[in-house]
């Protein structure tokens, strides 16, 4: 779990980023707040159990300032899967920090806490419990006695165009890539430049466990920036044929002349691939 919550964390912990989501999900993509108001938050929050200390961690979170004066603090929580006791762990984490406030002698005021949880699934909507009580089966008798508490979930993969076209960031570019995967529709990315290009295919890559995104990066000049998700897919359009070259010819499944009229290129491209990977004899 180590390795995927930072690979993570990474897009949304940019501050532009962070403001664009909160901007588009809570207040209609009307600018409330700016990437220089956000101030980076301890993800990390401890309880006792079993007489132990453990620790929890919120996804991302930032304290929303005006000026030296908090306003709030945010977080996201991040889901690709339903989990039906998330109004727990939300609960847990909003508690921590209110917990954090109480013990810092130095606050001359409280804060509220708010959390988003970002659901990325694409066969269902969300169904599992939005608030406390309903993670429950609650007697009649004290359930005038039970304090529910809401969660907020906002489901990325059926956000309607209107709303994805608010983002200004490139959570745009994720957004669109799930709504298309969700709609079982062709994606085939946008012109627009991606301004954080490593944190946004790593994102990808770890959300969808598909690691051609990664790959992709990694192997490409794609760190000078001035890359758009047509050229990334473009790439992996590219990379997929030179993977199936290869292991035609690895198989000596048919001729260089054979596959390139088959995969409706010229002999010439095939033949470089050759180059690089000979058959096998």
């Amino acid at each position: 779990m180590g390795a995927k919550d930072i690979a993570e964390k990474n897009l949304e912990a940019w501050n532009d980023v962070f403001a664009d989501i909160v901007n588009v999900l809570l207040f209609n993509g009307k600018r409330i707040i700016l990437e220089n108001e956000l101030e980076a938050d301890t993800t990390n929050s401890m309880f006792k159990a079993d007489g132990k200390l453990h620790e929890q961690k919120r996804d991302v979170s930032k304290f929303w300032k005006n000026g030296e004066i908090r306003i709030a603090i945010l977080g996201f929580e991040k889901q690709t899967v339903q989990d039906y006791k998330m109004p727990l762990r939300v609960i847990s984490y909003d508690g921590a920090s209110y917990k954090q406030q109480l013990l810092d002698e130095k606050l001359t005021k409280n804060f509220p806490v708010a959390t988003l949880v970002l659901y990325f699934g694409t066969e269902s909507r969300w169904t599992a419990p939005k608030n406390l009580c309903s993670c429950f089966e609650i007697p009649e008798e004290i359930k005038p006695f039970v304090s529910d508490y809401k969660i907020n979930v906002f489901e990325i993969a059926w956000l309607d165009d209107e709303t994805i076209e608010k983002f200004q960031s490139d959570f745009k570019i994720v957004a669109k890539y799930f709504q298309a995967k969700r709609l079982h529709a062709e994606y085939e990315g946008s012109k627009d430049e991606i301004k954080h290009v490593d944190e946004t295919l790593k994102m990808l890559s770890v959300l969808t466990g598909d690691d051609s995104f990664e790959r992709v990066y990694n192997e490409s000049n794609f760190k000078k920036g001035g890359v758009t998700m047509c050229d990334v897919v473009e790439r992996i359009e590219n990379r997929g044929k030179e993977d199936l070259i290869r292991k035609m010819l690895d198989a000596k499944f048919a001729t260089p002349e054979q596959i390139a009229d088959l995969l409706k290129i010229s002999v010439e491209d095939v033949k470089k691939i050759a180059e690089k990977v000979p058959v096998i004899a």
